[in-house]
């Protein structure tokens, strides 16, 4: 007798074919209780490596939403006035679809998780495990943010459109939201559609209002609800608005650039392939239908050929991401990810209580310089202290030609370290304006001031007043900043669960339990040299030892840098 979990995934292959899906040489199939379903190849791969073609009227888009005849209406509403983003509306549809009795979806939905690895998820004693990253303000805010826009705004919308599908019984709570929202962030591609495919028969105006929404080629969405930057302790921003828009990196076979449209949306089929640093596929859009002789769809091609790899896992890769973004996204981490990143900022708040802030504050606008900074492992390749060869070693961002060799006095010389620092410029150069003393704060004011003219004919260039800034600063002011913002880092990271060493042995030995039931067996197996916990305590601490890693080796290099500024007079 099938269990329901084959039932469900035979209903769901049905469905897919109904609709006109194709496999040519994969099968999907259920991995584990940590993946949950995986896309497998099988024994029949095309010679052109096609295993999966799915028609793009299957996908979950903005406009599939604005066009769907029981929340169309409403969504086009809210739309036209500003107040929701493309973003929202599929969160809603998702929402509604999973209430309705009879969704036409919902062979589809029966398949998709039902609970989550993403912080918002989290038991309380799991977020604890997070405490002084930036993950943990950030996911409180952001659950905060979701339980306002779910009490203002989701909540009677969605018992109204049920009551329109005949549906007065059936209760929306929190968990619905949260889920679409999850269900969303975690699935959604990006997806570079045929411009014709996009805008079939809409007028030349209406196509203006609306390509402003679903072009993603270049843009974060304009919604104060779901758009965001990399997430710090303070604003808790998200990154979801570019984090989201290479899951998938893939590319379009029959258009030309200037006719593809990027639009956010979730493809059944495709969207079951899990993410690996050493992915074997990708998908491409075909438009005309010259490849998969299916127009308009979507398809999964293998790098896979040998008949020996007959049922091996067909991984796609998600983009370079940090576990920071992995864990908040997607809700997994790689051990010792080799695209992990450490994310620096000056908090904003703090300007208004340094000297000279109102003056400080107008240089730091007009340089354009950057309160915060992410800092890729791979940069270390390029530092003072390289952790061992690479042959893809990261363009150092801190060139000896970004600082003007402009000099009022000549006696300020480009540092001989520079090639090696690894902090941006652009950071650098806020953190020189900041750390300005006040006998500097009057040199830089001079210096513009015989620039522009007494009677102030010009304003000053963001140039120049680097130029300024670094002739009166030079660097050891800002590394000293540096410095001291890595080692209050660090304190953070460390007051609540120790140092690096102390993550290291919780993860030794460590016995991972996805459920309640191999708890209890394995308490059972008196399993003595193994440490029981949870993935999200595990994934946790994976994710807080990467910080604090990476922490030590930028205070590290900033603390060399800052040795070699003094003795150089900078």
């Amino acid at each position: 007798m099938a269990s329901p979990e084959e039932a469900q995934l035979d209903l769901f292959l049905q469905w897919l074919q109904a609709n006109g899906a194709q496999f040519r040489g994969c099968q999907i199939k259920y991995c584990d209780s940590n993946k949950g379903f995986g896309i497998y190849s099988s024994d029949n791969t095309h010679e052109d490596g096609v295993i999966l073609v799915v028609p793009l009227d299957l996908a979950i888009t903005p406009m599939r939403v604005l066009q769907d005849p029981l929340i169309g209406a409403e969504c086009r509403a809210m739309f036209e006035e500003g107040e929701v983003d493309d973003r929202f509306l599929m969160i809603l549809f998702l929402t509604v679809e999973r209430l309705r009795k009879n969704s036409s979806w919902q062979p589809y939905l029966d398949m998709l998780p039902t609970t989550f690895g993403n912080p918002l998820w989290f038991m309380d004693d799991e977020l604890l495990e997070l405490r002084g990253t930036a993950l943990y303000r950030a996911t409180e805010l952001r659950k905060k943010d979701l339980l306002t826009v779910y009490e203002d705004k989701v909540k009677d919308l969605v018992k109204k459109l049920l009551v329109l599908d005949g549906d007065s019984e059936s209760d929306v709570c929190f968990e619905d939201f949260l889920w679409a929202n999850s269900i969303f962030w975690s699935r959604a591609l990006n997806l570079p559609l045929p411009h014709s495919y996009v805008f079939p028969q809409i007028q030349e105006d209406q196509e203006k209002e609306i390509s402003c929404s679903v072009d993603k080629s270049s843009e974060v969405s304009t919604s104060n609800i779901y758009s965001g930057s990399p997430i710090n302790e303070n604003d808790g921003k998200r990154f979801e608005a570019h984090g989201n828009d290479t899951r998938m990196t893939g590319v379009t076979s029959t258009s030309r650039q200037g006719e593809t449209v990027w639009v956010e949306g979730l493809l059944p089929g495709i969207d079951f392939c899990n993410h690996d640093l050493k992915a074997v596929a990708t998908w491409e859009v075909d438009g005309t239908g010259s490849i998969t002789e299916v127009p308009l769809s979507m398809y999964l091609i293998s790098a896979l050929q040998s008949p020996s790899l007959v049922e091996k896992e067909i991984s796609i890769s998600y983009g370079n991401k940090g576990n920071e973004e992995l864990l908040y996204l997607y809700g997994f981490v790689i051990d010792n990810n080799p695209d992990d990143y450490l994310m620096i900022h000056y908090p904003g708040e703090a300007l208004q209580n340094i000297s000279f802030s109102d003056f400080k504050g107008q240089l730091l606008v007009a340089q354009n310089a950057a309160m915060r900074c992410l800092l890729p492992k791979n940069l270390l390749d390029s530092g003072f202290f390289p952790a061992g060869s690479s042959n893809n070693k990261a363009k150092n961002t801190c060139e000896a030609d970004i600082i003007c060799n402009f000099s009022w006095s000549g006696h300020r010389r480009t540092p001989y370290y520079l090639n090696k620092l690894v902090f941006p410029e652009d950071f650098m150069t806020a953190l020189r304006t900041i750390a300005m003393q006040e006998d500097e704060v009057s040199k830089v004011s001079s210096m513009l001031e015989e620039l522009v003219g007494s009677e102030g004919e010009r304003q000053p260039s963001g140039t120049e007043i680097r130029t300024a800034v670094w002739e009166a600063c030079g660097d050891s002011g800002a590394l000293q900043l540096l410095v001291d913002l890595l080692q209050k880092k660090m304190m953070d990271l460390e007051a609540s669960s120790g140092t690096e060493d102390c993550d290291a042995a919780l993860l030794e030995n460590a016995l991972i339990i996805g459920s309640p039931e191999q708890q209890t067996s394995a308490e059972t197996n008196d399993i003595a040299q193994h440490k029981l916990m949870s993935r999200n305590r595990w994934s946790s601490i994976v994710y807080r030892r990467g910080q604090k890693q990476l922490t030590r080796l930028f205070l590290k290099e900033a603390e060399h840098a800052l040795q070699l500024s003094l003795s150089e007079g900078h």
